[in-house]
């Protein structure tokens, strides 16, 4: 039924008609200016009819009320707003991205996992491992020192008297012998003092027959009591004299004839001769210091090196017994063998700053391959063990256990074997005791292994242990 219009309410709905117009005059004002404001829909303006005086206000679904509409926030301008929320939408875009990615890393859909029950009953896969077979052999106890290649003897060959040097006879690098003409000073000076002094040698000489014949006379006229006591006994006195001083010209001549000789100088031992000091033509005497050669002997030469003294022991318990122990002198990077020897002798007091003692071993030297004052590794052969188990060095394990070995089974699974390991060399170890010949050892692999690991060996790889052919080079420590 229609219910009449009060004309109270066109007061109101004329105000609502104001602020519809005036939100839509913003929206209007702001999408003229370019910019998208995201708001609420408001109330829809009322059409008003001139012919009535008065606004009717026809509601609609969805509209809110004038006093609902959002105002504006103060301070704000609506083109700001909306540039900060375009400039949200990237970031939240790339936010989305990555998390979209991590989670597919999460999930790796690709991936195909096996079953869970066939891994756990499966268990790990058995490890490919290297064994070698220990084997007997034997094995050397030997001593590896560094030592210095030393002559028996080294002479700096000086003059003995002073003059010029008129001849030098050798040539540098030569080998001489002992007693071999080296150079000459000049012998004249010295030849005419000799026969100064010979000279008055025949004068004395003549002068003491005198003084005999005077001696004999006074002492026949003496006789006769001719003559005084005391003529006879100063012609006695006489005769001593003249005696005197021809022993003082003989010695004059001696000494001559020795400076005469040191003028012809020779080498003082067998050996080679170094580079010459001095030239011919010059004035040389007995102060020079660097003299006139150096000779040094070759052939033999010696090795001098120390030992620790908790090996003399073992070393003069062999030498006792009437043993000549071997040394062996390799160069120094230890690799190639230069000459074999003997021991000679060992010193007699041990170093207490550092614990050692000194030795020297002598070597012929035919070949001449060991130099004056180079340094050489000397191996010492102290004794030698007959047919002691052997393994490779990389089977031998230490750790918690103490020193063991990781042994094969027949069913290919590992066991951890305590040994005591001997003497060792660059490529296998002696074992005491805890393996016996023919057992397999693990030596390549064994850095993952434990007890009753099974593994897989490969056929052509279970070789025996490095002792049977032994190569030439092997040094043994003992342990």
């Amino acid at each position: 039924m229609d219910q009449p219009i009060s004309s109270d309410v066109g007061p109101a709905r004329a105000g609502v008609h104001n602020a519809g117009a005036a939100a839509s005059g913003q929206k209007g004002q702001a999408r003229g200016a370019d910019t998208w404001i995201e708001s609420r829909p408001g109330p829809a303006a009322v059409p008003t009819t001139p012919e009535l005086g008065s606004v009717q206000a026809r509601s609609r679904p969805g509209d809110l009320p004038a006093a609902e509409a959002r105002p504006a926030r103060p301070g704000v301008a609506p083109a700001a707003t909306g540039r900060r929320r375009r400039s949200r939408l990237p970031l939240l875009v790339l936010l989305l991205l990555g998390a979209g990615i991590a989670g597919l890393l999460v999930w790796r859909p690709w991936a195909t996992k096996p079953p869970a029950t066939s891994q756990a009953h499966a268990g790990p896969p058995p490890q490919a491992v290297g064994v070698a077979i220990a084997t007997p052999g034997d094995v050397a106890i030997s001593l590896t020192e560094l030592g210095t290649v030393t002559p028996l003897a080294t002479v700096t060959v000086r003059t003995q008297i002073a003059g010029i040097l008129t001849q030098v006879a050798f040539t540098e690098g030569q080998m001489v012998h002992r007693g071999d003409f080296l150079a000459q000073v000049d012998p004249r000076p010295y030849q005419a003092l000799l026969d100064q002094n010979e000279g008055n040698l025949a004068r004395d000489q003549a002068t003491l027959a005198n003084a005999q014949l005077d001696l004999a006379r006074y002492q026949k006229l003496n006789s006769q009591d001719s003559i005084a006591r005391q003529t006879v006994d100063t012609a006695a006195a006489t005769v001593r004299q003249d005696q005197g001083i021809i022993k003082f010209d003989q010695a004059a001549i001696d000494t001559q004839k020795l400076n005469l000789t040191y003028c012809h100088i020779t080498s003082p031992v067998d050996g080679r001769v170094g580079l010459r000091q001095v030239d011919q033509g010059n004035y040389v005497t007995t102060g020079d210091t660097n003299g006139i050669v150096v000779v040094t002997t070759l052939q033999p030469i010696s090795v001098i090196f120390t030992l620790p003294e908790d090996s003399i022991p073992a070393v003069q318990k062999r030498t006792r017994a009437g043993a000549s122990l071997p040394v062996a002198a390799w160069d120094r990077g230890d690799a190639a063998k230069l000459a074999d020897g003997t021991l000679l002798t060992l010193d007699t007091q041990i170093d207490p700053t550092t614990g050692t003692v000194k030795a020297r071993a002598s070597f012929p030297n035919q070949d001449q391959a060991l130099f004056p004052q180079q340094f050489v590794n000397a191996h010492l052969l102290v004794d030698t063990l007959h047919a002691p188990v052997l393994v490779p060095n990389a089977a031998v394990q230490r750790g918690s256990p103490g020193t063991f070995v990781y042994l094969v089974g027949a069913d290919d699974t590992v066991a951890v074997r305590k040994v005591v390991a001997g003497p060792a060399d660059s490529s296998s170890t002696a074992i005491t005791s805890g393996l016996a010949a023919g057992d397999r050892v693990v030596v390549d692999g064994a850095d993952r292994l434990h007890e009753g690991a099974k593994v897989t060996v490969p056929a052509d790889h279970a070789e025996p242990a490095a002792g049977e052919a032994a190569p030439e080079h092997r040094h043994r420590h003992d342990q």
